[in-house]
């Protein structure tokens, strides 16, 4: 018996089925997430390092070079390129486009580690990152409040960002602008100069008096207590009297003696404004793993919960940009696209078949093969983004090609004056192998597509996956539900 006929003389067996595949189907569309692409991740790697007070041919020397000779090593680079410039070395290394990057970026990372004991003391430990749309912020905000300035900024470093920190998805927080506080200590070379003071004098005293340090420990019977020595400054007028010298005659050198010391902000080198307003800009970055729609919702929800609670000093944060709605922007076009291809399909079927029975079967056969499509998406970690609704798209075509071919023959033996059942099976007999040809034809086609590496691979490799299900989808409906539901409601 083969499954036509099952399906024909089994139709209760078939109809459990595509339930079943339906209700799959729907569960896992609910749980697909909403990307603009799929995860698009550049063979490149970069690496940079800050040697503080540098120029760049010392940068060049010192840094530069000895990192291009650890990782020029590396397997399957296509090209390295640096730049050295005042107190910063930038290198990129591009790989092939086969390469794994997360591979390669462990081996960089191992490759920079062995020359660190040969870089100059004063050289802060190198950084080495990968390139990603993920690292792209997802929201950027400008904060408003009629505090002053210093102020506001530090009230957004303690109070704002860690409540959006704590969000589920968020990865970092940027801010940016804003005049944050810093305390400044403005020392007097005449004044240095008639107590024979140094600068160098003058810094190791402030940081040795700025320190918190252990002094002993507490026990009991039950347990033990760290008794520790807070010396860090609290006031501005403690840091004023801080000795830092004495005299030849015993008596005590103030840093306000050789300093003016005071409250203020660091230097601006950054500005931010929000229609023509200054403020403070935050930059919302999300997880690699987090979608980037739900990370947008649940930052919006935060915002406006923190305008509530901190009303009364005139809190607002204004959205500047949102990168999810233009994702969920092109998610719905694609999809309205996709719902105006279906209707098409059914006035053209309508006119060619002249039967609104055999085209009801005809639409039957693209939610049959599209909903439980779904379910191969939500297991090989799919999202609903432009290339894989593309593939949906392009398939509403291939999916009514088989039944199409299928119901025309079935049509030639009805007008033979068979019965609707044996019309069926002769009919899907007959043109069996034909169909499956046609089907073929788009598989061999895809599925190198699917199979592709480097950076086109990422592009298209689910837009190729999701156009090769649903033509097998539409195979297996062409073999059952078409022929099932022309043996029960077929009519000349």
């Amino acid at each position: 018996m083969t499954i036509t006929e099952l399906a024909i003389k089994r139709p209760t067996l078939i109809v459990v089925i595509f339930a079943a595949l339906a209700v799959l189907g729907i569960y896992s569309y609910t749980q697909l997430d909403y990307e603009l692409l799929p995860k698009i991740t550049p063979p490149v790697i970069t690496i940079a390092t800050i040697y503080p007070g540098a120029s760049p041919n010392e940068v060049e020397t010192s840094v530069t070079k000895p990192i291009e000779d650890a990782i020029s090593t590396l397997d399957e680079i296509d090209d390295v390129s640096s730049t050295s410039s005042e107190g910063m070395s930038f290198v990129q290394i591009q790989f092939n486009q086969a390469a794994d990057v997360d591979f390669a970026l462990q081996n960089a990372q191992r490759r920079v580690n062995a020359i660190l004991p040969q870089l100059p003391d004063e050289v802060k430990p190198p950084t080495l990152s990968k390139f990603a749309l993920d690292e792209i912020p997802v929201l950027r905000m400008g904060v408003t409040s009629k505090m002053s300035s210093a102020d506001f900024y530090q009230f957004i470093k303690d109070r704002i960002q860690p409540r959006l920190a704590k969000i589920a998805g968020v990865g970092q927080i940027t801010l940016v602008g804003g005049d944050e506080r810093e305390i400044r200590v403005n020392l007097s070379a005449d004044r240095l100069k008639g107590y024979g003071l140094s600068i160098l004098q003058v810094t190791q005293a402030i940081k040795a008096s700025n320190l918190d340090f252990p002094t002993g420990k507490v026990e009991d019977n039950k347990e033990q207590l760290i008794v520790r020595i807070a010396g860090k400054f609290t006031s501005i007028d403690a840091l004023k009297s801080l000795v830092v010298a004495r005299t030849k005659d015993g008596s005590d050198i103030h840093l306000d003696d050789v300093a003016e010391v005071y409250d203020g902000t660091k230097d601006v080198i950054m500005l931010n404004r929000i229609n023509n307003i200054p403020s403070v800009g935050i930059l919302v970055q999300k997880q690699t793993d987090a979608n980037a729609v739900e990370v947008s919702k649940l930052v919006r929800a935060e915002v406006s919960k923190m305008e509530s609670d901190y009303s009364s000093n005139n809190v607002r944060f204004n959205i500047a940009e949102d990168g999810s709605q233009f994702t969920i922007d092109a998610a719905n076009g694609v999809k309205l696209d996709l719902a105006l291809a279906i209707v098409l399909v059914a006035i053209v079927m309508l006119l060619f078949l002249h039967s609104i029975r055999d085209s009801f079967i005809v639409m039957l056969a693209i939610p049959a093969s599209m909903i439980s499509t779904f379910i191969v998406m939500y297991a090989f970690g799919f999202t609903l983004n432009l290339m894989t609704l593309l593939g949906l798209s392009l398939i509403v075509g291939i999916l009514v090609d088989d039944s199409i071919v299928v119901l025309e023959n079935i049509h030639h033996h009805l007008e033979m004056g068979e019965d609707r059942k044996a019309a069926s099976i002769k009919g899907r007999n007959e043109i069996g192998f034909a169909a499956l040809a046609i089907t073929m034809v788009d598989i061999v086609v895809f599925v190198p597509l699917a199979l592709t590496g480097g950076l086109i691979g990422n592009i298209i490799r689910q837009f190729a996956v999701v156009v090769v299900i649903a033509t097998l989808r539409s195979l297996f409906v062409l073999f059952t539900v078409t022929p099932l539901l022309a043996s029960r409601i077929g009519k000349l």
